[in-house]
Order: C-alpha cells, then sequence, then structure tokens
C-alpha cells in the first residue's frame, strides 16, 4: 500500500522560499512523483516532476523558480520554491505512479496523492 506524507507548507512573504517534503512508502525509488498545486477557485495544476537524478520537467509558470530534488534514501521528494509570488498561493499536493508518461500533466493519470501542504504567499 502506497501512502505518501507531506510537510512543509507555511506562510511567507513573496520573494521568499520554502521547502516542501513529500515521503513516500510503499513503492521504488524509481517510480515518477511529482507535485501540483490547487489554488482557491481552480482545480489541480501541475507543478513539476521527478523523472530521474538529472532529468525533471516544470510547469512554465515555475521553470528557474522551484526544484525538486528527490532523496534516494528515504524515499522523500522535496519541492523547494523559491522566489515565491502571491499567485503561487495554493495547497500543494505531491502525487506518485502515473499511468501514462504522455499524460503526466493530468491530475486524473496519477494514481497515489499526498495529504496536501498549504503554502500561502503574502504581497
Amino acid at each position: 500500500q502506497v501512502q505518501l506524507v507531506e510537510s512543509g507548507g507555511g506562510l511567507v512573504q513573496a520573494g521568499g522560499s520554502l521547502r516542501l517534503s513529500c515521503t513516500a512508502s510503499g513503492l521504488t525509488f524509481t517510480t515518477p512523483m511529482g507535485w501540483f498545486r490547487q489554488a482557491p477557485g481552480r482545480g489541480l495544476d501541475f507543478v513539476a516532476v521527478y523523472w530521474t537524478r538529472t532529468n525533471a520537467t516544470y510547469a512554465t509558470s515555475v521553470l528557474g523558480r522551484f526544484t525538486v530534488p528527490r532523496d534516494s534514501a528515504t524515499n522523500t521528494i522535496y519541492l523547494q520554491v523559491n522566489s515565491l509570488k502571491p499567485e503561487d498561493t495554493a495547497e500543494y499536493y505531491c502525487a506518485a505512479g502515473h499511468s501514462s508518461r504522455a499524460y503526466y500533466t493530468r491530475a486524473d493519470s496519477w494514481y497515489n496523492w499526498g495529504q496536501g501542504t498549504q503554502v500561502t504567499v503574502s504581497s
């Protein structure tokens, strides 16, 4: 049984940084893992996916500001968020395992989800 446990959200001023964590159990390190976010009034939006140690894909809106390091020893994926903007305010969810690499930006193609962690950016 796959379990994803998130932590690390909070309130931060614009321009600040946070590091979100998602620790996985019940899956191998080779399983793709990613992050989505849901702002008020919106659906789940793709943020980033970790494919391998040297290959990750990011949404255009976060490219250059967010990274997704992953620790094989603890099977934890992080979302390092820098240069935060008020429009980054959202509930952030990690996800693991998806049905097809062609649809990785679609939330409904991912099998397992964390409980979510809130990030609020003040202006």
